[in-house]
């Protein structure tokens, strides 16, 4: 067997080290009073997005086997649905999530990495990951409500609710237009597509199955 070539290797190996690193990947690491105005709210945003790394391996799961450009405009519309409605409907405080709830909510956002990993390794057919993709975004949109939530929003909870959301959605936008051109080069030759969709799935599963039993047990 030829070893995998080094970008996949250099891929796992950012994969592992992510893991111990990001265990609690929804705290909230600043004060309140460090957010100001809408554009704040917006910055604030983009910086969980671009810190999440759960949400954001998550993403690269679903599109390591995307597809088509249209078929991962589905699925990223898909999960940005899902994320926004759980996202609006806590934060508004129509869900309410304890302490536990809230554990148990990231311990899933783990498990979602786990199974979306597990698929890549032994499914040939994904025709059904756009659903899936949505019902696993609104278990995400758990954990952007568990940051937004941990501000205590007040009167201004529109505003934040609106701007970090948008913040989210931008992050999440300036990612995809960078990992999906660099997938599809790599689409393009099957064989190593092969072996990255492999390599980088195990060590997705190891990294979400890490991140699953820590966030569960606390």
């Amino acid at each position: 067997m030829k070893p995998f070539p080094a970008a996949a290797r250099v891929v796992c190996l950012a994969l592992v080290l992510l893991g111990p690193a990001a265990v609690h990947a929804h705290e909230v690491e600043v004060a309140p009073a460090a957010v100001e105005g809408f554009a704040g709210w917006v910055g604030e945003g983009i910086r969980h997005i671009l810190a999440g790394a759960d949400h954001l391996l998550f993403l690269f799961a679903v599109l390591l086997v995307g597809g088509t450009f249209r078929r991962i405009l589905l699925l990223v519309t898909s999960f940005t649905l899902a994320h926004s409605l759980t996202l609006v409907i806590t934060s508004l405080g129509w869900v309410t999530l304890s302490a536990r709830g809230t554990r148990w909510a990231e311990a899933a956002i783990a498990a979602s990495i786990l199974y979306m990993a597990l698929e890549n390794l032994l499914l040939r057919r994904h025709g059904h990951r756009a659903g899936l993709t949505f019902l696993f975004g609104l278990v995400h949109g758990l954990g952007f409500a568990s940051v937004l939530g941990g501000y205590g929003l007040g009167a201004g909870a529109a505003s934040a609710l609106v701007g970090f959301n948008l913040g989210v959605e931008l992050g999440q936008a300036a990612v995809v237009a960078f990992l999906v051109p660099v997938l599809r080069i790599v689409q393009r030759r099957p064989r190593l597509h092969s072996k990255v969709v492999r390599l980088s799935s195990i060590c997705l599963a190891g990294v979400g199955l890490y991140w699953m039993v820590a966030r569960a047990v606390g």
